[in-house]
């Protein structure tokens, strides 16, 4: 019995990557997609300009040597972006009276909202964390607490990009996604 020809191995349709669609992306739209990961059109408009990046560290790369490169006005415009971390829902309310007091002491001392990287904290975890880090940092002095903000902002760039291009969704799926303002 004489069989046809083999048929070629079928493939499924490669779908672009979330990278390959942020380096093709038009400029307004990969501007409008990084704002949303930190709210500076400075970092927005560079890291959009040296499109395409070859890989995922290297965007990433590029996020936090322009994130260093913020100068402080920059940083004041990230600041009145981001929101107050959210805490889980089963959190108790003692915790968020306690919260809420340490934040307000925290923006009445230094004038921004608090700002902290939690995307290593496990959600049982985190409002002994923020408290803690909130309660410990309110002694530093301005200058240094604004360094140390613009440094967790950076981290908090880093980790929302990060997000949204291993395919996970938008900017705003980490635990402290930013808002449009407070």
């Amino acid at each position: 019995m004489t069989r046809g020809p083999t048929l070629p191995a079928h493939h499924p349709p490669q779908l672009p990557r979330p990278l390959d669609a942020f380096n093709a992306a038009c400029a307004t739209e990969a501007r409008a997609l990084l704002l949303r990961c930190l709210h500076s059109p400075r970092w927005s408009h560079r890291i959009a300009a040296h499109r395409p990046y070859p890989d995922l560290d290297a965007l990433l790369a590029a996020a936090d040597e322009a994130a260093y490169d913020l100068s402080p006005a920059d940083i004041s415009e990230a600041l009145s972006h981001e929101s107050l971390p959210r805490l889980p829902e089963d959190t108790y309310s003692a915790a968020h009276m306690a919260l809420d007091a340490a934040h307000a002491a925290y923006e009445a001392r230094f004038g921004h909202v608090f700002v902290i990287y939690l995307g290593d904290t496990a959600p049982s975890e985190t409002a002994d964390r923020v408290l803690e880090a909130i309660r410990s940092r309110s002694a530093n002095d301005p200058d240094e607490e604004r360094a140390i903000a613009a440094d967790e902002l950076r981290r908090l760039a880093r980790g929302r990009l990060g997000t949204y291009l291993r395919g996970a969704g938008s900017c705003t799926t980490s635990p402290n996604a930013p808002t449009s303002g407070r």
